[in-house]
């Protein structure tokens, strides 16, 4: 999996785990945020949407708990990856941490190597479960297996690339994805093309589906709104 341009929010109120995991995840590629508590990490969370996020169960002003729950209320957050760390090894604390919502939970002392090693699982499952998931958003229903973009009930043609764009964009509502990221997971780093391209492909999208879904956030991308 490339990890170019996944993002990922770690919450730990220990700075040396803070440290030591950014900075081997940003070693393997992923954009690294940090947070030192619960309240930081919501914060963090709303302002950078990542792929993935790493919470420590017990910090201070929210619990990683606290955190998760509070996250997975808020539809945009429905598909991010939640890792959750504990040094407690009570199993009625890691049924909780996976109630709560996370997918995943590993005990403290973490190893950076099995962390690294669990996210790139995480993200790999999460891409193979997108890659195959039938999409409806209001009157929009886009069903990759099938190639075929439904609205109102009505089939809509769509070009490969615009496809591919659209299913990226519907994937996450509310995510903003970066002109980057757009280029890298629909066209490819191996591709050269300009931003122009984006755009065209936008208003293509936007005419053939009548709606107004895609919203452009000036200066940074584009995200799909319901």
């Amino acid at each position: 999996m490339d990890a170019k341009g996944k993002k990922i929010l770690i919450a730990d109120d220990e700075p040396d785990i803070l440290e030591v995991l950014q900075y081997n995840l940003v070693r393997e590629g992923y954009e690294v945020t940090t947070a030192k508590d619960g309240d930081d990490a919501l914060v963090k969370a709303k302002s950078t949407h990542p792929d993935l996020i790493i919470l420590d169960i017990m910090m201070p002003k929210k619990s990683g708990v606290e955190v998760c729950e509070i996250l997975r209320t808020q539809p945009i957050f429905h598909d991010t990856l939640i890792l959750m760390l504990t040094a407690l090894n009570d199993e009625g604390f890691h049924i909780k941490g996976l109630e709560s919502g996370a997918d995943d939970y590993v005990n403290k002392p973490v190893s950076p190597r099995v962390i690294v090693s669990r996210v790139g699982a995480l993200l790999r499952r999460s891409n193979k479960e997108s890659a195959e998931k039938v999409l409806s958003r209001g009157n929009l229903h886009i069903d990759p297996t099938k190639f075929e973009v439904l609205v109102d009930g009505q089939p809509v043609t769509l070009a490969k690339k615009e496809f591919e764009l659209l299913y990226l964009l519907a994937s996450r509502p509310g995510r903003v994805f970066l002109r980057n990221e757009i280029l890298n997971q629909v066209w490819g780093n191996d591709v050269i093309v300009g931003d122009r391209t984006i755009d065209v492909h936008i208003r293509k999208i936007r005419q053939k589906l009548g709606l107004d879904c895609i919203t452009t956030v000036k200066g940074v991308g584009y995200k799909f709104v319901n």
